[in-house]
């Protein structure tokens, strides 16, 4: 079953409130989704099926470690996410990532590197197609 959806606004406005706020050039959000192109046909341009939805789950002390590691990049000061869980419609929130750092390279790094790694090695997904 899927989870509670969090506030992008109510996030954003504790981490403008939160301790390091006042190093904090930008907050970048990541938002992914489900979509109806199947993962092989986007990045390998395989010929598949739509896909109808997503089983996904996730490491959740895996997760729990790469918040903390990424506190500790270069000019990074506030990290939060949240991953979703179970079957998943296309359309439906699978993730959000918020980031906060003082300039908008490291800001924009850091995203991809956390959002990478949560991809790469903390979740599971199998799609479900048409």
């Amino acid at each position: 079953m899927a989870r509670e959806i969090p506030s992008m606004d109510q996030w954003l406005e504790e981490a403008k409130q939160s301790e390091n706020a006042d190093k904090c050039g930008m907050f970048l959000v990541h938002n992914g989704v489900v979509r109806e192109t199947a993962k092989a046909q986007v990045r390998e341009g395989q010929d598949m099926p739509a896909v109808a939805q997503v089983d996904f789950s996730y490491d959740a002390e895996g997760l729990d470690a790469a918040v903390a590691e990424a506190l500790t990049w270069e000019g990074v000061y506030y990290v939060r996410a949240w991953l979703n869980e179970g079957v998943l419609d296309v359309g439906d929130t699978i993730m959000y990532v918020l980031i906060g750092a003082d300039i908008r390279p490291r800001c924009i790094d850091a995203l991809q590197r956390l959002v990478g790694h949560i991809k790469n090695d903390l979740v599971v997904e199998k799609e479900i197609y048409v």
